[in-house]
């Protein structure tokens, strides 16, 4: 049995020749073992249309290794994680993978309280289990049935996970703002729709209703091509601002009253400098790709900036072990301590609505500011056939002009008045760069050309 759509922090891969119904059946037995969570475990699933038939397998699996189960349906990921965070619960699995195409899916597994599994915490122990089985009724050792099954019921807490999310926001000073959202599709329609029926909003919707064709492309608003759609109805309904979600509703995306898309880089410090008006002192955990902004901000603000290593898992062990505040990475996860330390795509624009009701400025205004001293690249995805060979290109040009290095994430160099990070992908087969200047956009430029051409010529493009 094929193991790769085991990735670093969870699990991914294409339906069925790298996940199917048998070897999600083996992964909630293996997790049974494995994690021993004290209580029940949540599963949900998004609008991906091998979902159901999988996440149904895997309870079947959680069962025969004797753990009940919490059977959420159709949902976004956080709603996993507050679930998993509820007294008596002892895990949660979403089923999802994310903004993958189409014929992907995959799983986030957390322990009691939203804790992560991952590579290093369980996620290896749990593949090891698997492949060591022939069959999900045969499998040797502590993975094996037992003897009393755990039986699985519904749950229905959307609305337990609404109620503490409107806790987290000043909902008596929010403005009738009028929001464009996109869901693309995908799981967050619903979700903000029960959101939004407690708030004094104006709201015009595309692309609402989930859909797991995905028939308007596969919602990642990351990507270039996938933001004129929701830039274009911003300025057509005249809205104040713009919001657009990746398929599983965990990363949520801005654009300004004009329709110009905001980078999450931009984001992560405005998130940073709210936050600590109300927790002075408080440390905010960020990535390392693109990070001057961000730590500016944060100590002009009184905070503490911490970098951490890229992906959910690490930056929410980061922030454990810090008391960390918040945490943000430029991909637009934004992770809470008072939501577990768990990421979500849903409170980044509740907060953003906040501050937008507080100021009344438009988002525009509370940016660009920031965008001029701190132009950036956004980040620039490279499908090699010899990655390495352009990490190793690009590494021995600039090391002779004597930058400091610094490999907490792939490789940063950091040359004063500029720097770039290039690392690979822990999710996909992506070489990623990101370049950010101290208020010079002609040498972003400058430098981001003469990357690319590095990294193309040594690690030869595949089509």
């Amino acid at each position: 049995m094929s193991l790769a759509c085991f990735k670093a922090y969870d699990i991914r891969g294409r339906v069925p020749s790298e996940l199917d119904e048998e070897l999600a059946r083996r992964i909630g037995l293996a997790y049974a073992a494995v994690v021993a969570p004290p209580g029940p475990v949540a599963v949900g699933w998004d609008i991906r249309l091998s979902g159901p038939s999988l996440a149904r397998a895997l309870i079947d699996g959680l069962n025969r290794g004797g753990v009940d189960t919490l059977e959420l349906g159709q949902v976004i990921t956080e709603v996993v994680y507050h679930a998993a965070g509820r007294e008596g619960v002892g895990g949660g699995i979403m089923v999802t993978a994310s903004h993958n195409p189409a014929d992907y899916n995959g799983m986030k597994l957390v322990r009691r309280g939203g804790v992560p599994v991952s590579g290093d915490s369980g996620l290896n122990e749990i593949a090891a289990l698997v492949e060591q089985g022939e069959a999900a009724s045969a499998m040797p050792g502590e993975a094996a049935p037992v003897s009393q099954p755990g039986r699985n019921r519904p749950w229905e807490v959307t609305a337990d996970y609404v109620a503490r999310l409107l806790e987290l926001v000043r909902v008596d000073r929010l403005k009738p703002l009028h929001l464009l959202v996109n869901a693309g599709n995908g799981a967050a329609g619903p979700i903000f729709d029960a959101i939004a029926a407690r708030l004094p909003l104006q709201v015009s919707r595309i692309n609402h209703q989930p859909d797991g064709t995905f028939p308007n492309g596969v919602p990642n608003p990351l990507l270039p091509t996938n933001r004129e759609a929701t830039a274009e109805a911003v300025r057509r309904h005249g809205a104040d601002l713009g919001v657009a979600w990746d398929g599983d509703g965990d990363r949520c995306f801005f654009f300004d009253e004009q329709g110009n898309f905001i980078e999450g880089y931009y984001l992560v410090g405005l998130l940073a400098a709210q936050i600590l008006r109300h927790s002075p002192g408080a440390k905010i955990i960020h990535d390392p790709r693109l990070y001057w902004n961000t730590v500016e901000l944060v100590e002009q603000a009184g905070g503490v900036p911490v970098a951490s290593k890229t992906g959910h898992a690490f930056i929410k062990e980061r922030m454990r072990a810090e008391n960390a505040v918040y945490g943000g990475e430029m991909s637009a996860h934004h992770y809470f301590r008072d939501f577990a330390y768990c990421d979500s795509g849903m409170l980044p624009w509740l907060l953003v609505v906040e501050q937008l009701s507080s100021t009344d400025r438009p988002l525009s205004a509370l940016v660009a500011e920031r965008i001029n001293r701190y132009p950036c690249s956004g980040e620039l995805n490279f499908r090699l056939a010899d990655p390495a060979a352009a990490r190793a290109a690009v590494t021995q040009y600039y090391r002779e002009f004597g930058p400091a290095e610094d490999y907490t994430d792939g490789l940063s160099m950091d040359f004063g008045a500029w720097r770039f990070n290039l690392r690979s992908s822990n999710t996909e087969p992506l070489l990623r760069l990101n370049v950010e200047t101290r208020g010079d956009a002609a040498l972003l430029q400058e430098q981001v050309a003469r990357l690319q051409a590095l990294i193309l010529s040594a690690g030869e493009k595949q089509c």
